[in-house]
This record gives structure tokens, C-alpha cells and sequence, in this order.
């Protein structure tokens, strides 16, 4: 007797429990995989008080070495601008207001961009608060932000306005159709790989700030401000992507970068009265820097707890402090919070807080060794075949904000630096729960058909 093989169906509840069950394992790997990635278990060493905290105080390096350079994110060990740059910050504020696509003032229609410029930290770090600032009443809706940051490419890679860094952030101004008159205002955070002399090491840091400062100048004529940060701190000594002391001598190079634009070197000329424009105003962003378990003034702390398993970038607990911080700098900070809140405070006085003067016995700082302008080379090429393929969307969790990547050819190599190492751990858990949900599937498949086929042999 012939029996249809439409005569037997499998249950379809069956089917669909099992395929159910097969994702939920790999949701529960994929759940794995962050947890691993919060996993740095690197020990605590100290290594200087924050510059927030060090003042006047001079840094010693975790050698012993007196470097003889005094602490404060602004001269004379102050966390304050002089009160002449701090006036200047609620000028250059003062412009920053919603324009249309040719950079004319437009109330109604009208964007402020604001672009962040960076690594893969700042990556994370930035989209972790473009998700804060969505739900939050308090922004002014005409701000546009744009994540201009891209895994591995550090300081150098932007140096060059021809790199590739340069076009892919133009792609992503397009994406979030935003023109380059529209750009207001910019978050820096970049730093250099690897260890090195200090100060001199920093001193290169700071000379390739100071192009990357003009170039987005250069870029973005109505730019008004860019806020620069240091990174946060490392839980890797001495060798590393970005080890410490190294990670924290980056806010040497920040501040003195800073500094020079207050002793008004044409170079970081922001006034067009004083002479040809080159840089945007320049101010300290939220100094994110934090000698780990030790806490700063302001209590805050960073553990291993905020670092995956590289010990160098943050886990998602770090990435929203950083974001809190981000978020409480440009509510409260004077040159900003006039144009980012929807509903701002009346208009801060220019007047700040005392600032702190040296005593004129005390011992002058070491006199730095000025850089003259680089002459801007050609960024190394990114190829995307400068890492395994194995290791391209990990440590910057692109699982998690995978929509937000392009589709341009930089997309595709956006983690093949020097800046970034793959997690090999956590890579191994996805393909194993692939692999693994895989042949569960495939195992039921076959299972299926043996099982029709011995129903029909059975009913023959």
C-alpha cells in the first residue's frame, strides 16, 4: 500500500520548541560573551593622583622619577580657565545656534552638530550616551550628535584630512544628514598606543592634538568649541595598547595643548582679531582619568569591574559612567549647557572661580620643548586585512550597535590597529554556540526525515 508522504506530518509545536530551545542557547552564549568581556583581572597598582587632584602638587612617575610638572587641567595647578579664556568659551558659546544646510541661522529647521572624534573608547563610549541623551527632555532637540570615533584609529591616524578617518566621518555626517556648515561643536579623545619617555611621548600626543584641533577647523568652519578629554585609566603597565603611566600622562598633552592656545599662539588662533583663524576654541571636556580603587576628590572610582578583558576598554558599567559624565559636563559646564539644554539656566557669568596662584619663590616648571608645526604625512593605510577576520567586530562590542557602522570600505577595518586586540575567549564562545545551535538544528532536520521515512516504510 502506497502512503502519501503528506500522510505523516511532524508536529509543528515539536519543531518550534526545539528551534526555540537551540536560541535560547545561543542567547545565552552571546549573554557569555559580555561577561567574559568584563572580566579584566589585571591587579591594582597605584600611579598618581588625577590631575584634577595633583594641583600644584609635582607628578612623580610610578618609577620614582619627579618629573618636575605640576598637576590641574589649567595653568598654575588650577582646574578653572583664566578668566580671559573662560570668557572667550561663552563667546564662542554664544554662537553656537541651529543653522540649515548652508550654515544660516534657522530656528525652526536648523541643526547643531555635535561630532565626536576618536578611537574605539571613545566609540563606545559615545554611543553609550547618544543613547542617554535620546530620552532625555532636557537636551535641546536641534542638536544632531554624530559618532565620528572609529576603533583603532588613534591620534596619527587623523592627521592627515585626506585619510580615510577624515572621509568615513563625512560618510557618517551624510548618514545623519548633517552638512559640514552645520558642525558646532566636537568631543576629542584620542591617545597613542604603546609606552614611552615621558614627556616625550606626551609631547607627540600633544603635537598631533594641536593638527587634529586645525584640521576640524579646517573641516568645519562654524566649529565654535572642541572639547577635548584624556582616556580613562588602564589596568596594563608599562606594555600594552595603552598602558599606564602612558594612559595617564595623555592629560599632560591635553592640558598643555590647551595651554598654548591661552598664551595665544597664532597656531591655535581662535579669534579673528588677534589674526588668521587655525583652531576652534579649545577647553578641557570631563576628565575621565581615575587612579582605579583610590578615589578621586570627587569620589569617583574605576575598578576592573569597568574594563573587559584587555583591561583597556571599558565594559558596559564603564562605558555608562563615562556617559554620565559626558551627560553632567554639557548640562553644567558654562560653554555648553547654553546651547545643549533645551531650557538652559540664565546665561553663567564670565566670572570664575578663584583661581589658584603659585607662590613666586616656588619652583618653576621645567621648560617644555617646543614642537614646531609637523609636516603632515600621509595617515597609514587601513586595509581590512591587517587582522584576522576572526577579530574584527569584538573588543568594541559591535554586536550592540551594529546598525550604527557603515558600509563604507573603513567600516570594514575599523579595529585593525595596533589599538586593537580581539578576545579571542569571547570569539570562541560565539562560534562554539554557533556551531553547537548549528548542528542542533541540523541533527533535528535529519531526525525528521529518517523518522518519515520509517513511517512510510512501516505503513508499506
Amino acid at each position: 500500500m502506497h502512503i502519501s508522504s503528506n500522510s505523516f506530518r511532524v508536529p509543528r509545536r515539536l519543531l518550534v520548541v526545539l528551534i526555540t530551545i537551540s536560541l535560547v542557547f545561543l542567547a545565552s552564549e552571546e549573554s557569555s560573551v559580555y561577561s567574559q568581556q568584563a572580566a579584566c583581572d589585571k591587579p591594582f597598582r597605584p600611579v598618581s593622583a588625577a590631575l584634577t587632584d595633583l594641583g600644584t602638587d609635582f607628578y612623580t612617575r610610578m618609577d620614582g622619577t619627579v618629573t618636575g610638572f605640576k598637576g590641574g587641567l589649567y595653568p598654575n595647578g588650577s582646574n578653572q580657565p583664566p578668566a580671559e579664556h573662560a570668557s572667550a568659551g561663552l563667546e564662542a558659546a554664544a554662537r553656537i545656534q541651529p543653522l540649515n544646510l548652508d550654515g544660516n541661522p534657522d530656528p525652526v529647521e536648523g541643526k547643531i552638530g555635535l561630532v565626536a572624534i576618536g578611537m574605539s573608547n571613545t566609540y563606545q563610549e559615545f554611543e553609550r550616551f547618544i543613547q542617554f541623551a535620546k530620552d532625555d527632555p532636557e537636551i535641546n532637540p536641534r542638536i544632531t550628535f554624530v559618532d565620528g570615533a572609529i576603533p583603532g584609529q588613534t591620534a596619527q591616524y587623523w592627521i592627515d584630512r585626506q585619510a580615510q578617518t577624515w572621509q568615513e566621518l563625512h560618510f557618517r555626517l551624510g548618514r545623519n544628514k548633517l552638512s559640514h556648515q552645520q558642525v558646532q561643536a566636537a568631543w576629542v579623545k584620542l591617545t597613542l598606543t604603546g609606552g614611552g619617555k615621558f614627556p616625550d611621548r606626551t609631547q607627540k600626543l600633544q603635537s598631533d592634538l594641536e593638527v587634529i584641533a586645525r584640521n576640524l577647523k579646517a573641516e568645519f568652519p562654524n566649529l565654535q568649541i572642541a572639547f577635548f578629554s584624556s582616556r580613562t585609566r588602564s589596568y596594563t603597565y608599562w606594555e600594552g595598547l595603552s598602558p599606564e603611566p602612558l594612559a595617564f600622562e595623555g592629560g599632560f598633552a591635553v592640558k598643555w595643548m590647551i595651554e598654548k592656545q591661552i598664551d595665544h599662539d597664532p597656531s591655535l588662533n581662535y579669534d579673528s582679531q588677534s589674526g588668521p583663524v587655525s583652531a576652534p576654541y579649545l577647553a578641557w571636556g570631563p576628565y575621565l582619568w581615575v587612579d582605579g580603587t583610590n578615589p578621586r576628590s570627587d569620589g569617583l572610582v574605576w575598578t576592573t569591574e569597568d574594563l573587559v578583558i584587555d583591561c583597556t576598554h571599558p565594559s558596559k558599567q564603564g562605558e555608562e559612567k563615562v556617559a554620565a559624565q559626558l551627560m553632567n559636563f554639557f548640562k553644567t559646564n558654562p560653554a555648553a549647557q547654553g546651547w545643549f539644554l533645551a531650557n538652559p539656566n540664565p546665561s553663567p557669568s564670565i566670572n570664575t572661580p578663584p583661581i589658584e596662584t603659585e607662590n613666586p619663590t616656588s619652583t618653576p616648571e621645567p621648560t617644555r620643548t617646543p614642537f614646531t608645526n609637523p609636516t603632515v604625512t600621509a595617515s597609514p593605510k587601513i586595509t581590512s586585512t591587517s587582522v584576522p577576520q576572526d577579530q574584527v567586530v569584538n573588543t568594541v562590542r559591535s554586536t550592540i550597535f551594529a546598525e550604527k557602522l557603515t558600509s563604507t570600505p573603513l567600516a570594514m577595518a575599523e579595529n585593525s590597529s595596533n589599538d586593537e586586540q580581539g578576545n579571542s575567549g569571547s570569539e570562541l564562545s560565539i562560534w562554539t554556540g554557533g556551531l553547537i545551535g548549528g548542528v542542533i538544528l541540523i541533527t533535528l532536520w535529519f531526525g525528521i526525515r529518517r523518522l518519515r521515512l520509517q513511517t512510510r516504510d512501516n505503513n508499506s
